[in-house]
């Protein structure tokens, strides 16, 4: 790989950054998204960009990318004002950005997916196979891969050597500044490996490199200054050298967010669900837990954890290939979303838009589409008046908010079409509560409502698993924390415990036995 022309040097010699943000804002609906945001990206320098979810790194990203529009601010490329209006601005100004899974045509080869879109030309106005053949070759080998690889179909390579093409594409362009969005979140320890010496190339080449991780592992070894965020602000900056994982923790958890909930629950009962060395192959392993009735169990990890994978096996979605599931004392195995639903275990997807929702369709429809069998009168003909009663009784239960049971869901807020999928689960009062996410994607109030609806089935005595990214939410609800990491257990929290350390636990890099702290 060629070193890129990426410099000019200021009056007292000092090297002007590739890019340089000063006060970035960014607000919707009067909510902060980015408030006073200051951010460099300096040239042969990795760049970290820290901080828990809903921090502001993805906003300030999306604005690098031109994908999202500033309301207030200035930025500067080598010191002259810009505005990126969108992905072909930032094109044009060499900036690249690659995703954790890659934007690739998997049918097209690893040639028409580098040059897609912008192909090189004869004078005649063909595509230049030779050229662009020429061209990817000498890339490839630049990223310690086989240059026959040019012609191989991407759908044929791992997501590794997909990215590694994703890089190509962008050098291909003379990309002068690369963003790396949760890059090693699905890539194997071999993979990530390759990735880093690629990333210590192109720091030698003069590229600016901006790297998004929850790993802190990887930062301290492939990053020479971190950017800390935290509810829309930059915190810290500082070069890596001067910090600390345990500081890095204390800046991304801050003293907003409280230990476990201290407020009285009632004792739990006996347990309802317990796994013994649960694993599915490529997400977790080895996995114990125990969640008893009236208790909620969090299950907290960073991408990549194996978390929600976990969730998935319980409910039947992709089921376990080692270790035992106990429910209320008996071996089972659950093999799929109808044999889950039969022993009373239910599941709140994280996509509700994908997963849960029939969007054209009634909020009643929506409700009583997974109980149709038992709405049917003689077996045959569903019962609509029935079907509307039991709707209206959760439209009054769950606080949605809309005009009647007829309403489409898809002219309901997202908090509100949350409640409608969590109604679904609970026409039959289920044994266990698998929740993904439960409060993604919902305003303050529509949280607040369902933790309220949470807390009550778990007094009600059912048995709560929430998944969560969100530290607070995990915090404020969960009678224990189980952190996952890599596919493993990493530790576990009883209430009392500090957000901090249970971050840290999360992103650390230090191995420890299942604990309980």
């Amino acid at each position: 790989m060629a070193p890129v022309s990426t410099t000019g040097e200021a009056e007292g010699g000092h090297t002007v950054p590739l890019l340089a943000l000063r006060g970035i804002e960014k607000h919707y609906q009067g909510v902060y998204a980015l408030r006073g945001v200051d951010f460099e990206i300096r040239p042969g320098e990795v760049h970290a960009l820290l901080g828990s979810n809903g921090a502001g790194k993805s906003t300030l990203i999306k604005v690098i990318a031109g994908a999202v529009q500033p309301d207030g601010g200035d930025i500067r490329r080598l010191d002259e004002p810009v505005r990126i209006t969108g992905a072909q601005a930032a094109f044009k100004l060499g900036i690249a950005t690659v995703y954790q899974e890659p934007h690739v045509f998997a049918e097209l080869s690893v040639l028409e997916n580098v040059f897609a879109g912008r192909e090189l030309r004869t004078r005649f106005g063909g595509v230049d196979w030779t050229g662009q053949r020429s061209r990817v070759r000498e890339l490839l080998d630049g990223l310690r891969m086989d240059p026959d690889l040019a012609d191989a179909r991407m759908s044929d390579l791992t997501v590794g050597r997909q990215q590694l093409v994703s890089i190509a594409k962008a050098l291909v362009h003379e990309a002068q500044i690369l963003i790396f969005d949760e890059p090693s979140a699905i890539l194997s320890d071999q993979e990530t490996q390759d990735l880093f010496e690629v990333i210590t190339r192109l720091r030698a080449d003069g590229v600016g490199i901006v790297y998004i991780s929850h790993r802190l592992g990887e930062v301290f070894t492939i990053a020479d200054r971190a950017t800390v965020m935290r509810d829309g602000q930059v915190v810290a900056s500082a070069p890596v050298s001067e910090l600390t994982e345990s500081e890095i923790a204390r800046l991304m958890a801050g003293r907003a967010l409280a230990g476990l909930s201290q407020e009285p629950r009632p004792a739990p009962g006996k347990p309802v669900l317990r796994t013994n060395r649960l694993g599915r192959a490529g997400a977790f392993r080895d996995v114990d837990i125990t969640v008893r009735a009236g208790e909620i169990l969090g299950l907290y990890g960073l991408i990549g954890s194996g978390a929600d994978e976990l969730a998935q096996c319980l409910y039947g979605i992709a089921p376990a290939d080692t270790g035992e599931v106990h429910l209320h004392g008996e071996r089972i195995t659950v093999r799929s979303t109808a044999d889950a639903a039969k022993r009373g275990i239910a599941l709140l997807p994280r996509d509700r838009k994908a997963q849960g929702i029939f969007g054209p369709q009634s909020i009643a429809y929506n409700i009583s589409i997974a109980h149709l069998g038992e709405l049917r009168r003689l077996g045959v003909v569903v019962d609509r008046s029935r079907e509307k009663s039991i709707a209206a009784d959760f439209l009054r239960r769950l606080a949605i908010k809309a005009p009647d049971v007829s309403t489409p869901t898809s002219a309901l807020s997202g908090g509100n079409a949350q409640k409608v999928v969590l109604a679904r689960q609970l026409v039959r009062r289920p044994e266990l509560l698998l929740l993904e996410e439960p409060t993604q994607g919902v305003d303050v109030a529509a949280k607040e409502e369902i933790h309220r609806i949470i807390l009550e089935l778990a007094a009600e005595g059912t048995a709560v698993i929430v998944v969560s990214t969100d530290l607070p939410e995990v915090m404020a609800l969960a009678d224990h924390v189980v952190v996952m990491q890599d596919g493993a257990v990493r530790r576990t929290f009883d209430r009392g415990a500090q957000s901090a350390d249970v971050l840290q636990a999360a992103i650390g890099t230090v191995r420890e036995e299942d604990t309980t702290a």
